[in-house]
Order: structure tokens, then C-alpha cells, then sequence
């Protein structure tokens, strides 16, 4: 077991959320639980008896009959809730727990001035655009389309479609015209907002030609509103219909909010599209709105006087999941611009890891969500938070978008804070959740995993399909949760959703990862499981050899990929690696890192090849892309191996198509 960097109070069960609602089930439901795994059991034993109680402990304003809660429980197709009705909306405003003039969204912009909204605002925000989706005609059903950034604009949207039945869809602006047009063009959007553009440091980006030729792709979206964030002053383009400010104008119109199914389409997230069309996943009401309950309460253990804040773009789920903190009754923290830079009032930007930190303390930040990749860089720059920034009020920090490994948990403690509570989350678009992460009842050891999360069954499974414990597995799902999706888009007979997730195991949610739970309960993630590096017949995951190779300073980001000889023979082990600016590739350099893989992992990782790019290929929302690029490298024409809209950076991807041409050659 690794070493215990955080340890609960005596009294956590006095003080966190969890520890409250285990009183409430003790006094109302007879139950008592010793510790957190009895928990866990019964969540996923009793799904019935523990998804009732989430509805229950929240106070869920809605109706359902008392005894249905899962009427159906086959995968995929399971029914949850199917007599209650409901408003997801409804309860984020509900934002139980705060007044009228409490903050409840702050928000940070390198566009414009802070904007904070009290939760009458808030509140009156949504009336009024609500009210002006109405007047566009807008209905059950619709589909509402937000081509802008993390702002409370695109907040207020989100919520005020919800509260129509209507069903939300967000682009971040950096996506280019073609990334937006293959997700938005399968939902045909009858409404599209967008902004002109926006600042990336202290950079004007300016996204009018884009949104034109979004417009023009997208016959469906007969209205068209403005935002005017980047230059607001500017005459309105020629593909507007309407503003921002129209849209919200006054009116006395009231706030209202649609009741609608349980499995009612709340929004419709995309996969990432790099090899097709981006799957649109469709998430509804209910079960958003109960897992996120779940989750943001009592495994984040948020509630009223926190301030929830994820660096996160409207294209990645964590917004979707930092949008529900004030149906917990805790204010988010919204943050539009680039991380990694701070731009003063006289002057041009300049690199600066520590921007987000001085966010986090003057905003009050209780809970600091990021990506894996920016707790590392924070690292390697050694940069130590705590001496640039009053962290007083931070409780919690949470990681996802990659593994972090053992020394990304140690430098949180060393460097952020010593009596926080560290989690890193693991779980999807697919699920709009974490299912396995972190809960104030259990210790934090470094690079574990803390836990599978309540509701969540999660198994690992060997290749022959048995259960595993502390062996490498297949991260598999065997029981339904409430935010599997209803299904995918303009997919009538289910083939698409099954294909997905459950092919492998009929009945058995098939997630793509591999995982390692442990005897104790802990968890670690190592990697996709389509990108396994084989080699002698023991499988690797991706996850820890980037932790090796890119814990070395020269190295700014790493990519290795296994190509499996088709003789059956022990195949190629390739390292691509992009270096720091100054620092070239060299033997010197080549040698270090195998010496590092040999010692810290074993020689069966240390690769055929090390190679230098100048970049490493990865997705819109930061994923690498091993997968594309294992085909390009065994022939596949890139047109057929990734849709390069979907990538940061499409530029990326020629220095492997002409290693793969050498390669050719040289076979």
C-alpha cells in the first residue's frame, strides 16, 4: 500500500455531508454502516433502497410514486424513476441552503471585467431568457446550441433551455467549423448562440468567420443570437438574427419550470470524434441531476459557504458537472481564458502556472478542480502555490482527465496544502461523472485512487471475462447507474449505444480503461485499454510510463505506442517525446530515459525507439491520441485514421505519417 499523505478528523462523521447523511439513514431507514466499504456495497447490493435515499436525503423537488425507483435493470434499457417527474433547473436554482443575495456564480474572464451573479440574479437571468427561448418557440424537445465559452451567458442558457424541456448543446469557441458542424449537424439545433470570439491571454481570437460558416452549415437553426463578448461595440454580423441582449430582455413573464420524465434529454454530449463522427450522447434530467447530487455532496462534500470551481471548457463534461454545484448549495467558480499565463492591466502576457492559484484565493476558492496534466506542470515548473497565494480556504482539490501519478499527490501536499483532501476522478463523457474517485471517510495514499464511488458497481475483468483483485483488468460496469445515457442520437434501434459499451459483455457495460482495484478498495487507472502496450505477453498501461518519462525535466510530453508484429514476434515499443524549448533529443538524453524506465518500471518498457516531435497529437480536450496514431503508423491514411477537426492541433499528426512512410520503406 502506498503512503497515506491525508488521513479523515476523528470527528469527520460530525463534519462532512457523507457523515449526515449516514445519521439520516441510521434515523430514518435503520441502517448503520462501519465504514465506507459497507457503504459501498449497499449502494450497489440495493440500488432500489440507495438511489431512493439520494432522491430523498435532497429533498428532489418533483413527484414520483414512492415504491418505483429502478422498474427495469437490464443493460442497456434500464428504467429508473419511471413515474417521477421533474425539472433539472428547477433544483440547481433551488440552490438550497443560500439567500436571495448570495453570490452564487463568480466569474473570471482575460475578455472582460469579473462578473459575479447573487442567486436572485441568477434567478432573473434565467426568467428572462427563458422567457425569450419562448418567444423563438421554443419547446420540449428543441434543441438549443451554445457556441461560447465558460461564461454565465452560456450558464443561464444551459438553464433556461432545461427549464422548457428543451435540450442544450455546447461548443467551446475554439472548436473549428468543421469539429461543430459534425456534432450539431445530427441535432439540428433550431436555435444556435454564439459569441463574435474572445481573448486566449491577452490574444484576441476572433471566431465570426467561424460561426458564419456554422450558421451556413446548420439550415435547422432558424434563429441566431449574438453574444457580443469580444468586441461589443462592433457592428452585429450579417448571420445574427438577434442578440444577447434581445433575447434576455425584460419581460413579466414568470419563472416557470416544464415537469418532464425522469429520462427526459437534459443535454447531448459529444465523444471525442477522432475516429468519425463524434457520438452524440444523450444525458438525461434525472439522472444527471441525481448523480451529481450524489457526487458534488457527499464524495466532494460541498455544500452551502463553498465556491466549486474546474478549469474546464463548455466542450469537456466538467462543466456540465461544475454547472450543477448550486443544486448542493455551493456557488461555482467560472474561469474563461488561458491557464497558463497572466496578463497585467500595461503589459503582455507572460507564462505563469500560478494564475489559477491567485483565482483560487481571490475568489475564495473551497474546491479546486483540474487536470492531471496541470497538477504535473505545476510540478516540474516547481512552482509552490501556497507561497503566491492565500489557500486558506481551500478543503479540496480534485484531479481528472488523466491518472495522476504517486508524485503529482505528494506535490499537492508539499506545495498546495497539507490538510486538504486530494481527490483524482476517473469516469467519462459517456457517464458525465466520476465512478471512481475520493470521499472524506477514507485516507489518501499517493497515486491510489481513493475508492469506486457509491451506485458504482465497478469490476475489473481478466481476459476471460472472471471478476479480478488486485490484478490488472478491463474496467467493466455490472449494474446500471442513473447517468448512463438514455441512449445516442438519432439512434432508433439502439445499435450504435449497444456497439459502444456493450458488445463485449452483453448486459455489461464495457468502459474502454484498464483498472487495478485493490484489496483495501482503492483503485488505480493505467491507461485505455485500446492502446495496451503488449509486450511478451504482459500487458503495460500508458498511464505509468508517462509518469516516468515525463516526470524528467527535458521532457514536456510523451507518447508511446506498441505496434504488434504480425509473426507473432515481440513487436515495436515506440516513444515519441517532445522536449522543453532549448533542449534537443540526444543520446545523452535517450539513454537517461531508458535508464529511468528500467529502473522504475521494468526492461520490458524500455522502447525500440525514441524518437523526437515537436508536439504531441492530442484531442480538443486535451486527450493524446495513442489510438489514431498506432494506425497511422501500421498504414492507415489519416483521413481514415482520426477526423482531424477534432484535434488542437491537426499539424501534429505529420511527423508520424512520415515516419510511417520511412518505416514502409524500409520493410
Amino acid at each position: 500500500m502506498s503512503e497515506v499523505l491525508w488521513r479523515p478528523p476523528a470527528d469527520v462523521r460530525r463534519r462532512t455531508r457523507i457523515g449526515a447523511y449516514l445519521d439520516w439513514l441510521e434515523r430514518t431507514r435503520g441502517l448503520r454502516f462501519a465504514d465506507y466499504p459497507q457503504l459501498w456495497q449497499w449502494s450497489v447490493d440495493d440500488l432500489t433502497g440507495f438511489w431512493g435515499s439520494v432522491w430523498e436525503y435532497f429533498d428532489v423537488v418533483g413527484d414520483r410514486p414512492a415504491d418505483e425507483v429502478l422498474a427495469d435493470r437490464r443493460m442497456p434499457g434500464a428504467r429508473w424513476f419511471p413515474g417521477a417527474r421533474l425539472n433539472y433547473g428547477e433544483q440547481v436554482l433551488r440552490a438550497p441552503g443560500l439567500a436571495g443575495d448570495d453570490p452564487v456564480v463568480v466569474a473570471y474572464s482575460q475578455t472582460r471585467e469579473p462578473v459575479t451573479l447573487t442567486v436572485a440574479d441568477l434567478r432573473e437571468q434565467v426568467r428572462r431568457v427563458r422567457a425569450g427561448l419562448r418567444r423563438l418557440g421554443v419547446g420540449r424537445g428543441d434543441r438549443v446550441a451554445a457556441y461560447a465559452p465558460n461564461i454565465p451567458e452560456t450558464y443561464v442558457l444551459m438553464l433556461a433551455t432545461a427549464s422548457l424541456g428543451a435540450i442544450f448543446s455546447s461548443c467551446a469557441p475554439e472548436f473549428g467549423s468543421r469539429s461543430v458542424t459534425d456534432r450539431w449537424q445530427q441535432i439540428e439545433p433550431t436555435v444556435l448562440v454564439a459569441v463574435d470570439g474572445y481573448r486566449y491571454g491577452d490574444k484576441a481570437v476572433d471566431r465570426r468567420a467561424e460561426v458564419t460558416a456554422i450558421a451556413r452549415s446548420l439550415p435547422s437553426a432558424r434563429h441566431r443570437v449574438l453574444i457580443p463578448y469580444l468586441a461589443p461595440e462592433a457592428p452585429e454580423p450579417a448571420w445574427a438574427t438577434s442578440t444577447w441582449a434581445t433575447l434576455a430582455a425584460p419581460t413579466d413573464e414568470p419563472l416557470a419550470f416544464d415537469a418532464v420524465r425522469f429520462d427526459h434529454p437534459l443535454y447531448v454530449l459529444y465523444s471525442s470524434g477522432t475516429t468519425g463522427l463524434p457520438k452524440p450522447i444523450v444525458h438525461a434530467q434525472g439522472g444527471i441531476l441525481l448523480e451529481h447530487l450524489k457526487m458534488l455532496a457527499l464524495h466532494h462534500d460541498l455544500g452551502p459557504g463553498d465556491r466549486f470551481f474546474w478549469f474546464t471548457t463548455t466542450g469537456w463534461m466538467m462543466w456540465n458537472y461544475l454547472a450543477s454545484g448550486p443544486a448542493v448549495g455551493a456557488a461555482i467558480v467560472l474561469f474563461d481564458g488561458n491557464p497558463a499565463v497572466s496578463v497585467p492591466p500595461d503589459g503582455p502576457a507572460r507564462p505563469d502556472l500560478g494564475s489559477l492559484w491567485r483565482l483560487a484565493a481571490d475568489s475564495g476558492t473551497t474546491y479546486f478542480g483540474t487536470s492531471a496534466p496541470f497538477l504535473l506542470a505545476c510540478r516540474k515548473e516547481g512552482l509552490v502555490p501556497s507561497e503566491i497565494a492565500d489557500l486558506s480556504a481551500l478543503r479540496g482539490v480534485g484531479s481528472t482527465g488523466a491518472p495522476l501519478p504517486a508524485e503529482g499527490f505528494t506535490w499537492v501536499y508539499e506545495s498546495v496544502g497539507a490538510d486538504l483532501q486530494l481527490a483524482s476522478l476517473s469516469g467519462g463523457t459517456d457517464v458525465c461523472t466520476g465512478f471512481v474517485g475520493g470521499v472524506p471517510l477514507l485516507e489518501v495514499r499517493a497515486g491510489e485512487i481513493a475508492c469506486r464511488c457509491l451506485g458504482a458497481r465497478i469490476e475489473a475483468r481478466a481476459a476471460d471475462g472472471r471478476p479480478v483483485v488486485g490484478e490488472l483488468g478491463e474496467l467493466v460496469i455490472t449494474a446500471p447507474m442513473p447517468s448512463m445515457p438514455v441512449g445516442f442520437w438519432n439512434d432508433p434501434d439502439g445499435s450504435r449505444y449497444r456497439q459502444a459499451y456493450f458488445d463485449r459483455y452483453p448486459g455489461v457495460w464495457c468502459h474502454g480503461d484498464w483498472i487495478t482495484i485493490a484489496e483495501h478498495g482503492a483503485c488505480a487507472i493505467t491507461g485505455r485499454s485500446d492502446a495496451t502496450l503488449n509486450r511478451g505477453g504482459v500487458r503495460l498501461g500508458t498511464a505509468e510510463f508517462y509518469s516516468v518519462v515525463e516526470a524528467l525535466p527535458e521532457v514536456a510530453d510523451s507518447l508511446v505506442i506498441h505496434l504488434d508484429d504480425p509473426q507473432g514476434g515481440a513487436g515495436d515499443l515506440l516513444l515519441f517525446v517532445a522536449v522543453r524549448p532549448g533542449v534537443e533529443l540526444d543520446d545523452a538524453l535517450r539513454t537517461r530515459i531508458v535508464r529511468e524506465l528500467r529502473s522504475a518500471l521494468s526492461p520490458r518498457h524500455v522502447p525500440d525507439g525514441i524518437h523526437q516531435v515537436a508536439v504531441v497529437p492530442r484531442t480538443l480536450s486535451g486527450k493524446k491520441l495513442e489510438v489514431p496514431v498506432k494506425k497511422i503508423l501500421t498504414g492507415t491514411p489519416v483521413d481514415r485514421a482520426v477526423a482531424t477537426g477534432a484535434l488542437a492541433d491537426p499539424g501534429a499528426l505529420e511527423p508520424f505519417v512520415r515516419f510511417a512512410e520511412q518505416r514502409s520503406v524500409g520493410d
